[in-house]
């Protein structure tokens, strides 16, 4: 719809600025004169002229009642063919969407909004966090859009299309996509483009599991397999599944599990976890420490010392957390 409504803009206003140029360089009127002048006429209001016209002023206003009101009557037209097919609020909604990926950061770009990237998006928006939606199908992004979430179409493999979700300002990528392929081109691009960025790839077979990671995913899901062993834990640690469930659901209040970044020059830094977590009065456990290095330490023993950018895994309430999490940066 932008393709009608901005040529018909410029038009309207090249119009406007000709015929306030041709009456101040006619009949040497200030620049305001001209301008009312112009406005008057092309909107065929009728009002006396400015100022008295010599013979070219009003062969040049005879030329400007011509174009300025075709143009103006094409303009309407146009406009009222936008409110008529209902195009007008799509137009205001994708003006908005752009705004908002302009300003957005920190952000993950969900590819693809089939059954995975649909589940994915659901999950960030229960868990407040922000993020964008690009698919190829205006289907899926319609339908997307329909549910309250900012998804644009595009191909998630070209560079353009990241570019306009800004992927340099953003936290993470999810590939998502239909195939192995796509998702392979998807995360080269991606990782070309923002080196340090967060990738996860959805894997559909064992094979493109190697392909994903040399393509640069920090990590590899494959849906069939997770679903497999969850129906497997399920079947034979059916109470750990249930606490496991409960302690990453957004929706209970009173436990929940996160990870919390030591920040570089924190308080924590160099001090021992005894020396700054404080279980008993902070009422968290600590079920592991993710070290910056890259390995994990599961119950860690209270006189670890922690670093700037290693990960605690940390079991307690939601209040307990994030205060814990401002405490860390």
């Amino acid at each position: 719809m932008s393709t009608r409504i901005r040529p018909t803009l410029v038009l309207l206003l090249l119009v406007v600025a000709l015929g306030t140029t041709g009456y101040v360089v006619i009949e040497q009127w200030s620049v305001w004169d001209a301008l009312y002048m112009t406005i008057t006429t092309v909107a065929t209001v009728g009002f006396r002229e400015v100022h008295p016209l010599s013979r070219a002023g009003q062969a040049f206003t005879l030329a400007l009642i011509v174009v300025g009101v075709s143009t103006a009557l094409y303009a309407f037209s146009v406009f009222a063919a936008v409110v008529v097919d209902g195009g007008w609020p799509k137009y205001v909604q994708r003006w908005r969407y752009v705004r908002m990926m302009k300003n957005l950061s920190d952000h993950y770009v969900i590819c693809g909004y089939g059954r995975i990237g649909s589940i994915v998006a659901n999950e960030f928006r229960r868990q407040n966090t922000p993020f964008l939606i690009v698919d190829r199908n205006p289907e899926r992004v319609a339908e997307a859009n329909g549910r309250g979430h900012v998804a644009i179409e595009g191909d998630a493999s070209r560079e353009d299309t990241l570019k306009r979700v800004g992927i340099e300002r953003a936290r993470g990528l999810v590939a998502a996509v239909g195939t192995d392929a796509e998702n392979v081109y998807a995360v080269l691009t991606a990782r070309v483009m923002k080196p340090d960025l967060f990738i996860i790839a959805r894997a559909e077979g064992e094979e493109s599991v190697s392909k994903l990671k040399k393509a640069g995913a920090d990590r590899v899901i494959s849906p069939y397999k997770i679903g497999a062993v969850q129906i497997a834990q399920t079947a034979l640690r059916p109470a750990v599944v249930d606490f496991v469930e409960i302690a990453t659901s957004s929706d209970n209040l009173e436990l929940s599990i996160e990870q919390i970044r030591i920040e570089d020059g924190s308080k924590f830094a160099g001090r021992s976890l005894a020396d700054v977590i404080e279980r008993d009065k902070m009422n968290v456990v600590i079920v592991g420490i993710q070290h910056a290095h890259g390995s994990m330490e599961f119950n860690p023993v209270s006189n670890t010392t922690l670093h700037g950018g290693d990960h605690l895994i940390v079991l307690g309430s939601s209040q307990t957390l994030k205060l814990l999490e401002q405490a860390a940066k």
